[in-house]
């Protein structure tokens, strides 16, 4: 669209969209999304009055997924980010869950405009992620380690998180789609995966408020604290569940399987002994968990994030 290509006159500034690869990506996802094509069409005037209600200058995007996410500057010079979305619960649950832990351990929400699903943020600085900055294995789990410590909070009274069997149900759509089979998904795996989450659902420990995405690129260095997570999903469950995303991050398609299973192990021993966790537990988790991320990837025709999670669960299954 040629909108992307241009600057939009908005008060107080003007986001650039500029026409890369970056943003041929983000428009892709989104137009394959119900209302997506029509949110897009829209989004220059959403950002225009993001601009205008908030007295933001507006500048370039960060890495684009789901969500348009820009660095801004407040009217008195103060830093922030704006992040807006195609309405959804998950960008819903992400607000719900910023308000919770109101700072602690996590990016501070600052203002919310829920009827376009528009929210600012504290910038951190310098926002440097933990893949890019610690190298060392083991350190860089002590630092994941330490934010988990601080996100994980008692419930609400009241609330609508999701919980983590709720994402697990989404699983059973494998079968669905490959008319019963499993597809370009090993049997064994999906078989697998399946029994650990029923088994480990049934005998969880007492559930709190889990991230849900906390891995090496959503921890970033932090002016206020030395390291504050970024984009909660905002989840119900056992502590355990949150070592999943870690485990399956970073470049694992970079390791050969007796490297990726080595490396998995040690992080598993290294959390076990912070938390006092079940190894065996926590390996379960992992594969599950991998799985269901392997069916997330299909879904969103990320063919290399299916391949390499599903390497993951196969070889902690042989380890």
């Amino acid at each position: 669209m040629e909108k992307w290509g241009r600057c939009i006159a908005v008060q107080h500034s003007a986001p650039i969209f500029p026409y890369n690869l970056q943003m041929i990506g983000f428009q892709r996802r989104i137009s394959a999304l119900p209302g997506g094509p029509e949110w897009l069409e829209t989004l220059p005037a959403l950002l225009a009055r993001c601009a205008s209600h908030w007295s933001l200058a507006l500048h370039s995007p960060f890495a684009l997924s789901y969500n348009y996410v820009c660095r801004a500057t407040r009217a008195d010079g103060t830093p922030v980010v704006l992040k807006i979305g195609l309405p959804n619960d998950e960008l819903d649950s992400e607000q719900a869950a910023l308000e919770v832990y109101a700072g602690n351990g996590c990016v501070r929400l600052l203002e919310r405009l829920p009827e376009i699903s528009a929210f600012t943020l504290e910038r951190l600085t310098p926002g440097t992620t933990l893949a890019e900055e610690i190298t060392d294995d083991e350190e860089a789990t002590r630092i994941a380690a330490d934010v988990m410590s601080a996100l994980w909070k008692p419930l609400p009274e009241e609330h609508n998180f999701r919980t983590t069997a709720d994402w697990a149900a989404g699983l059973e759509k494998l079968r669905l789609e490959f008319g019963g089979g499993t597809g370009p998904f090993p049997a064994h795996l999906v078989d697998a995966a399946k029994r650990l989450f029923a088994e480990l659902h049934a005998s969880q420990s007492p559930p709190v408020l889990l991230h849900g995405d906390l891995h090496h690129f959503n921890i970033l260095r932090a002016g206020r604290r030395s390291w504050l997570a970024i984009d909660p999903k905002g989840i119900v469950g056992e502590r355990e569940y949150e070592a999943g995303a870690l485990l399956r991050n970073p470049d694992n398609d970079r390791l050969d399987d007796n490297a990726l299973r080595s490396r998995t192990l040690r992080r598993i021993d290294q959390l076990a002994e912070t938390f006092g966790f079940d190894r065996d537990r926590l390996i379960g988790w992992c594969i599950a968990q991998a799985v269901l991320s392997a069916w997330w990837g299909y879904e969103d025709g990320e063919a290399q994030w299916t391949t390499d999670t599903l390497r993951l669960a196969e070889v902690l299954v042989r380890r």
